[in-house]
């Protein structure tokens, strides 16, 4: 982050302590791992300061970015780019009984969202990438963060040593293989590639109830086309944030009236600051 906002959120979230640690990581030029207590949370996350992880956890464990009033309990939700783990945590606390599916497909998040899960025994990890195919995928970075992470099918005219690849999946190959029926709630977050997956989706779509999805229309061209098309059958659309709702009628308590809508933030505790450094990795 440049100028004061960083310092900044860094001491609104941390205290000193945190200020003096994101400031030490900017000096040595790497990222710090740390250890967090948040407020409403079961158990401690891990975070690296001077990465995007901060404000990830800021964003969906203090302001209840993905908070849904479900019309009932979710039995399986599936976390699609969750990258560290935050949305999966969320999730796992407002709903304890939901069988969760975590899937990343970049080497670094996955190894931090596996230790931010491991502690809940409703979480799965899967280190792999929702693609239109059952095929290996290039992995590469545009320079913008940890959130960013793109991919992209295999170059095979290339030699892959050297290049980070991981396993590209079916979103129904993968409810075959985890024994999955039905999917409550999809979370997709993929940084333009929802522009393949949803335009293969015919064999699958139906069974999705609820599908939250971040568009990048500004990455690819005709990502909110092919999200959209996908879900004509769903009864109701919103908008919270960069996030679209698309909600079958069944799942939606008592209609999408704002009042049945999800908060924009959570109700924060008194504790000042909100996150508590527990220990420095």
């Amino acid at each position: 982050m440049n100028g004061l906002k960083g310092p900044r959120m860094y001491y609104s979230l941390f205290g000193m302590r945190g200020l003096l640690l994101g400031a030490k990581a900017r000096l040595l030029k790497r990222p710090i791992e740390v250890r967090v207590g948040v407020p409403g949370i079961a158990h401690p996350v891990h975070l690296r300061l001077r990465t995007t992880d901060v404000a990830l956890c800021q964003e969906i464990l203090l302001r209840g970015q993905y908070d849904w009033a479900f019309s009932e309990t979710p039995k399986v939700i599936v976390d699609v780019g969750a990258n560290i783990g935050m949305a999966a945590i969320f999730y796992a606390n407002k709903s304890p009984e939901s069988k969760i599916i975590a899937i990343e497909p970049e080497p670094s998040n996955y190894q931090m969202l596996k230790k931010n899960t491991v502690l809940y025994p409703n979480i799965t990890a899967i280190h792999a990438a929702l693609w239109q195919e059952d095929a290996q995928l290039d992995i590469f970075n545009p320079g913008t963060g940890n959130t960013t992470f793109r991919t992209q099918a295999a170059d095979k005219s290339r030699s892959s040593e050297g290049r980070p690849m991981v396993r590209g999946i079916r979103f129904d190959t993968l409810m075959k293989d985890l024994g999955i029926g039905y999917v409550d709630l999809l979370k997709v977050d993929i940084e333009g590639s929802e522009k393949e997956v949803f335009e293969h989706s015919r064999g699958w779509m139906d069974e999705v109830g609820m599908l939250a999805v971040e568009i990048h229309d500004w990455i690819q061209s005709g990502c909110g086309d092919s999200v959209r098309t996908a879900a004509k059958g769903f009864g109701f659309t919103c908008q919270k944030g960069e996030t679209t709702y698309f909600v079958r009628k069944e799942h939606a308590k008592g209609g999408l009236t704002p009042e049945a809508l999800p908060s924009s933030a959570r109700v924060m505790t008194s504790a000042k600051p909100p996150l508590r450094i527990l220990q420095v990795v």
